[in-house]
């Protein structure tokens, strides 16, 4: 992380919390991140069906808050979907696209490229996801497969869109079972991201993140290393003490 990047934390709920429980956790974020500066720019990824209780109980305070997904049309017959649109109404300001969870879904390359330009033509704020299963990094192939993912996701982005832009590294081996890459890991491939995406994007200006079981014990060593300007939280972000904690470390 470099003097030039601010760096982010992004907590992403997944399919927790209602919208009772979001209310009240982002009382309790609030009250531990104080009204004083905060050393990085946080955001909170909420199921759609707290994005309204969160974003008002958000209201005034730096938090930002995502949508976990956005769908590239702007309406249609998309059962269990939601657009752009609708994630503004809702008082969001920005989306996760390409999650791994949501490609091994079945989202496609082709898709995570419209969804991310749908997203930034509503003037949305995106986080990029991009990642490689362990299968893929014991065969060696963790770069090409990270080069894959995002060629295609940024073909139709353009340079002056970088400062709605971040992408977050997640190793997908390291999501959700207690398995943390060390810092020398992440940092080679969040370094690898960012080389890839300075093709379209200034790379001194692009936020890269590490997500993948981030806690308030890693989260310092992750955050020291010079290509990972943030983090994208899962688990430990269910809890505003953890997820203080690691906005703090940042």
């Amino acid at each position: 992380m470099t003097a030039a990047r601010r760096p982010l934390v992004a907590g992403n709920w997944k399919m927790n919390k209602t919208g009772v429980e979001a209310r009240e956790y982002i009382a309790r974020l609030r009250a531990h991140l104080g009204e004083t500066a905060l050393p990085a720019d946080v955001a909170i990824c909420p199921p759609f069906t707290a994005l309204e209780a969160t974003a008002r109980a958000a209201s005034g305070s730096p938090i930002r808050v995502l949508a976990q997904a956005v769908h590239e049309a702007a309406k249609g017959a998309h059962t269990g979907e939601i657009s752009a649109a609708m994630i503004t109404a809702a008082g969001a300001d920005g989306c996760l696209v390409g999650h791994s969870e949501r490609r091994a879904a079945g989202e496609t390359d082709d898709q995570v490229a419209a969804r991310v330009r749908a997203a930034l033509d509503a003037g949305l704020q995106v986080i990029l996801c991009c990642g490689e299963s362990l299968e893929q990094r014991e065969a060696g192939e963790t770069e090409s497969w990270l080069t894959g993912q995002l060629t295609s996701a940024l073909a139709g982005v353009r340079p002056d869109e970088v400062g709605a832009f971040a992408i977050a590294y997640e190793p997908i081996w390291a999501i959700g079972t207690g398995r943390t890459a060390t810092p020398e890991i992440a940092q080679a491939a969040c370094a690898h991201v960012r080389a890839v995406a300075s093709a379209t994007l200034d790379g001194d200006v692009l936020r890269v993140l590490y997500g993948g079981s981030v806690t308030p014990e890693t989260a310092g060593d992750l955050m020291a290393q010079p290509d990972i300007d943030g983090s994208l939280v899962g688990g430990a972000s269910l809890d505003p003490d953890a997820f203080a904690a690691i906005v703090r470390a940042s």
